[in-house]
């Protein structure tokens, strides 16, 4: 008997900055029920859904900062989406920016089950960008000043008879990500993410945007022997570019499903589970074929290290 989870892509155009995130739930409530009319049980939406990407601008005010972070989830504005997921049976996973009790800042994602119940929280550990300002920038990137690395760490849950996985943008690029929820069976791994096409610290790279971002992914799946599910916010989003590309992606690492657009657009392939089976107890049997003891490295230190220090 086959593991069969239909899953629905749901990529997500601009939102603009004055957009209140009623707007924006209003679209996702949209694609949510395109995505059930195809049959999907799980809807994965982007990073920061809910707002636009506002680590692009510098703020001295924290007051206006914490204007674009939720306090509760679900709040009054998030709660038709619930409300709808519970009553199409559809679960989901969201990205927003969370502001704890303790008025801690996270890049937050959150997986919702179909009876509209949050059974995952995962908080994004890879920040990328800078925590100083740097007006140079066509465009600031700070995340590092609005966010602190997530503390949960990279968790699996079990849900429509699989085990998942979460990450978010920047994320996708360290293949640590991807390793340790491998290590934890992991056969899905949703992701969001805002990803500019011009990338001012070398800009030479902004031509190979779209291919690392599928790149990255289609790596993490096959060395993992996973499914990943890459949802974008794209489009030209308060002047800036972003890239579309949302995906899904097979455990082989192929690109089975694809967005062609840059607008709100949905799309659904169903993702059978013990195909991840192929490749988990094959070439990637972790069991079978890692060596550990020899990664040492990777947990010992931040920064490359440049001395030889395997010479006799």
């Amino acid at each position: 008997m086959t593991r069969v989870v239909t899953v629905a892509a749901a990529q997500l155009g601009p939102i603009a900055r004055d957009e209140p995130r009623a707007r924006a739930v209003e679209r996702m409530c949209a694609m949510l029920r395109r995505a059930a009319a195809a049959g999907a049980e799980l809807v994965v939406f982007p990073e920061l859904a809910l707002t636009t990407f506002f680590p692009r601008w510098y703020f001295e005010d924290q007051a206006d900062v914490d204007a674009y972070f939720e306090r509760e989830m679900p709040n009054e504005a998030v709660q038709p989406l619930f409300d709808l997921a519970r009553d199409l049976r559809v679960g989901f996973y969201l990205g927003y920016a969370e502001l704890t009790p303790q008025r801690r800042h996270f890049n937050t994602a959150i997986l919702v089950d179909g009876a509209g119940r949050i059974v995952g929280k995962y908080r994004k550990v890879h920040l990328p960008g800078h925590g100083s300002h740097e007006p140079w920038r066509a465009f600031q990137h700070l995340e590092k000043r609005y966010f602190e690395p997530g503390d949960l760490g990279f968790p699996v849950f079990e849900m429509l008879g699989g085990r998942l996985g979460m990450c978010i943008c920047n994320d996708r690029r360290w293949p640590e990500t991807f390793r340790v929820m491998g290590l934890q069976g992991v056969e899905l791994v949703m992701l969001g993410y805002n990803t500019p096409v011009h990338y001012p610290p070398a800009p030479d790279h902004d031509h190979l945007q779209d291919f690392h971002n599928h790149l990255v992914m289609q790596a993490g799946a096959y060395q993992n022997g996973t499914w990943v599910v890459g949802v974008a916010k794209a489009g030209r989003e308060e002047g800036c570019d972003l890239i579309g590309g949302s995906c899904i992606i097979a455990p082989t690492g192929e690109i089975v499903a694809r967005a062609r657009t840059l607008e709100d657009e949905v799309i659904v392939f169903a993702c059978d589970l013990d195909r991840c089976r192929e490749i988990q107890d094959n070439i990637f049997n972790f069991a079978l074929h890692r060596e550990p003891e020899s990664y040492g490295l990777i947990t010992q230190t931040k920064g490359a290290r440049t001395e030889h220090e395997g010479k006799p």
